[in-house]
């Protein structure tokens, strides 16, 4: 990575014993690739450095394979095909054969149960179309699919993280993306690396200021993954930010009723799901009674996170858990290091952790749904040019990554039957 790895001269300590002729060997075979690397295309960078993230993330998967025992889906020991093939891939898969029910399955008690229209259609209607085209199986074209997604992603992300670093601190981010330890998930038969593409692209032309032609961008990463909500978020504090400041800065010609358009757009974008499962079903509420069958409760915005607060900490503890939570995310947005992203980033990422807050009940998945904060990635890397640091980071993410896979991708019967789901 020309400037990523930040080859500067080491000088040894005097006393310090040379090392190893393996030791040395490595290093040197690395400092060649890094060389090397440094001179070929961002692009070629881009999709190499990510490329071997997916292989790393194959030799987990893979190992993990090998350890998994009796469960609900195939023998034990499946091979790494059949091994990705679970969780909600199980969903995207019938949403692929079956489509979204036109009725809602429901409970002898008369309340909705588990059913597709938790998953949103554009992952599993594009491996549908791709399977007909191609007459591949389509659980072939949902990884072919996602993986490809994964590297689209990649580069996006590297072009956002340039507006605001240089060639080797964005690189750098970009290799934090594409390690993270559930970095995994992006090959996997999920609609998190296609979401990824469209959030990333759509915050891209957001950074650009090409808020019309973000439009589509937004509506397609709405029916991706539920990223409608807090863009609508961000957005319109982003409009706030920018009236406020338009005498100090005045903005380009037309950019704030662009920009309002945009936000406008997003909201309707937002929306458009649960209004498509109400068409689907006749039922109004058939997209938040779906989603609150996999809480147990009814969805009481903020309250999951005192009810795991008190569950994991006590009564008292745990109530004012939540709102160190929120002091420690505020505190980290707004530090000298975090400011180099942007106001634009900072604000999504801002969105984002407020509907997190709002929304979501805290459980095993929540580890999953950090991806889209991957702005801060190039927040990390920029805290220190240091080689160590950077590649100790990366060493971290992927034994937290072999942690991730392990013991939440693989099933393990609980007590009282089912498992933690990734």
């Amino acid at each position: 990575m020309s400037g990523g790895l930040d080859d500067r001269a080491v000088t040894r300590p005097a006393g310090q014993a040379a090392p190893s002729g393996v030791h040395a060997a490595l290093r040197t075979g690395a400092l060649w690739f890094a060389r090397w690397l440094g001179q070929r295309p961002w692009w070629v960078q881009v999709l190499l450095v990510f490329g071997v993230s997916r292989l790393v993330s194959f030799a987990i998967f893979a190992a993990a394979a090998l350890q998994q025992g009796t469960n609900p889906w195939f023998d034990p020991q499946p091979d790494y095909f059949r091994f990705l093939q679970i969780w909600d891939s199980e969903w995207y898969g019938r949403i692929v054969v079956n489509g979204y029910p036109h009725v809602l399955p429901r409970s002898p008690s008369g309340t909705v149960t588990e059913n597709a229209w938790a998953f949103y259609p554009v992952f599993p209607y594009l491996v549908r179309a791709l399977s007909t085209v191609t007459t591949l199986q389509w659980q072939l074209v949902a990884q072919i699919v996602a993986m490809a997604a994964g590297f689209a992603a990649a580069l996006v992300v590297y072009r956002l993280f340039r507006h605001f670093a240089g060639h080797g601190t964005s690189m750098w981010g970009m290799a934090f993306f594409a390690f993270f330890p559930v970095s995994a998930v992006l090959q996997v038969p999920y609609a998190e690396s296609l979401s990824l593409v469209f959030l990333a692209w759509a915050l891209l032309w957001i950074v650009e200021r090409r808020y019309l032609l973000a439009i589509p961008v937004v509506a397609v990463a709405s029916l991706t993954r539920p990223v409608g909500v807090p863009l609508a978020v961000m957005l319109a504090v982003l409009f706030a930010v920018r009236w406020l400041a338009r005498r100090r800065r005045p903005p380009e010609r037309g950019e704030l009723p662009r920009l309002a358009v945009l936000t406008v757009a997003t909201v309707a974008s937002a929306l458009a799901w649960p209004a498509i499962a109400w068409a689907g079903t006749g039922v109004m509420t058939a997209y938040t009674d779906t989603e609150a069958v996999w809480r147990g409760t009814d969805l009481i915005p903020f309250m999951p996170w005192f009810d795991t607060g008190r569950y994991l900490f006590g009564p008292v503890i745990g109530a004012i858990a939540p709102f160190v939570l929120v002091a420690a995310v505020v505190l980290y947005l707004t530090s000298a290091h975090v400011r180099l992203i942007g106001v634009e980033l900072r604000l999504w990422c801002a969105a984002y952790a407020l509907y997190l807050l709002a929304f979501l009940y805290p459980q095993t998945s929540t580890f999953r749904l950090m991806l889209p904060f991957f702005p801060l990635a190039l927040a990390g890397a920029a805290l220190s040019r240091s080689r160590a640091y950077r590649g100790a980071v990366l060493v971290m993410f992927v034994l937290l990554q072999i942690v991730w896979v392990q013991w939440l991708w693989g099933w393990t019967e609980l007590p009282g039957g089912g498992d933690w789901p990734p």
